[in-house]
């Protein structure tokens, strides 16, 4: 363990990590209205000493971008501040049962947000300016909805890594789920409802389309790697009626070797055969958003870094694959190697459930902390040796390296 991690551990503080994470759980940010979260963050860093630069991506929305270190970013640690929106404007805020920490955002992700600026703290805390790793820290809006924000930040920018704050149990996501939005339309013939032979029931006739998908191979559950959910239906709403038009999205997760256009052509070779079972079936089939996996494997500087720092906080390392849909893919294609990794259960997100283990918040900023000052290492070894930046193998001996 180097001389520079130690005194960053140590002024990791707990206390200003809880109050923080507390205090942001109790602003409500969903996507597009971010603002008051950000202001609340903004005041934080400043007030640390740092100056913060506001990266607009629309009018009262904008990211927060920060740096520290004496040269270009190699590493920048994001999270988002936006959540979905409230399930209850009364209940969503924070809550307390001893070390579990409830409300809006909690996993996904205000908790990993905290730990990234308590890491971020630490670090300017304890280490004066000209030993402070090339470093940045990045907030971003509208990760909810279409990352927006990341996308702003990536038109100008593409470090070597970033590492996302998304829960996954801490466990360390090198891979990372495709994503396909698939919108199926079935339109009918409307007649009064009494009378349903005289009409054409769009209804019924999604749910066929639908029943007729999930026979497919390609959509088997069992045997199939495919992770699919039909998020929402809904018919046109006219009264007493037989329904003329019914619309529905499935989301789709796909590994990281799944190509989406492949999906996407199976989709269609599947629904264009569903009009010799539906009778009179009018269907259309769209693709609104897509974007692929990747894999990074786990021979790489991060992967090493993270081998020597959990068994130091007492910890066991997992690699896994990061199932949803997240702004790793959209750092990925920039040209960005993006670590997946944070604390908070992914299956509870979004839900009134939602929770966060402080344990696994504290951690999370010790490992923040020690990404940031490993990569650093292990970028001046690489300097050393190579005279080039650009490439970083597990051969560099991190823990011995001079302070």
């Amino acid at each position: 363990m180097t001389a520079r991690l130690e005194e960053v551990f140590a002024a990791v503080d707990a206390a200003r990590l809880r109050r923080n994470l507390l205090e942001m759980l109790d602003v409500y940010s969903p996507s597009g209205k971010e603002e008051d979260i950000q202001l609340y963050l903004e005041d934080l860093l400043s007030s640390a000493g740092f100056y913060v630069e506001r990266q607009e991506v629309e009018e009262e929305r904008y990211n927060l971008r920060v740096t520290m270190g004496e040269d270009e970013p190699l590493l920048y640690l994001v999270g988002h501040v936006d959540t979905v929106p409230a399930w209850d404007l009364e209940e969503f805020g924070a809550r307390e049962e001893g070390d579990l920490i409830g409300g809006l955002g909690s996993a996904d992700m205000k908790g990993g947000c905290a730990a990234m600026i308590e890491a971020w703290l630490a670090m300017a805390q304890a280490l004066k300016p000209g030993r402070r790793p090339s470093v940045g820290l990045l907030l971003v809006v509208g990760e909810e909805e279409n990352g927006d924000g990341s996308a702003v930040f990536l038109k100008s920018c593409s470090p070597a890594w970033a590492v996302i704050g998304e829960p996954t149990g801490l466990s360390a996501c090198f891979a990372h789920y495709g994503y396909l939005e698939a919108g199926f339309v079935t339109h009918g013939v409307r007649s009064h409802s009494s009378l349903p032979e005289l009409g054409h029931n769009a209804v019924e006739s999604m749910l066929r389309v639908l029943l007729h998908l999930s026979k497919d191979p390609l959509f088997n559950r069992e045997q199939g790697n495919i992770v699919y959910s039909i998020r929402e239906m809904h018919s046109s709403q006219k009264g007493f009626v037989v329904p003329d038009r019914c619309e529905s999205w499935i989301d789709l997760h796909l590994p990281p070797e799944l190509d989406p256009e492949s999906v996407q052509q199976g989709i269609r070779r599947i629904v264009s055969s569903a009009g010799q079972y539906i009778p009179g079936l009018d269907l259309n089939v769209a693709f609104n958003f897509a974007s692929a996996g990747y894999n990074l494997g786990t021979d790489n500087a991060l992967a090493c870094i993270l081998e020597q720092v959990y068994p130091r906080l007492g910890r066991t390392l997992k690699f896994d694959s990061f199932r949803s849909h997240s702004d790793g893919n959209l750092f990925y294609a920039a040209g960005c190697r993006p670590l997946i990794l944070g604390p908070g259960a992914l299956e509870i997100s979004h839900t009134p459930e939602e929770q966060v283990d402080f344990a696994e918040v504290l951690a999370a900023a010790r490992i923040y902390a020690a990404l940031c000052l490993g990569l650093d290492r292990y970028a001046v070894l690489n300097l050393e040796r190579c005279g080039s930046w650009t490439s970083f193998d597990r051969q560099a001996t991190w823990v011995g390296c001079r302070d």
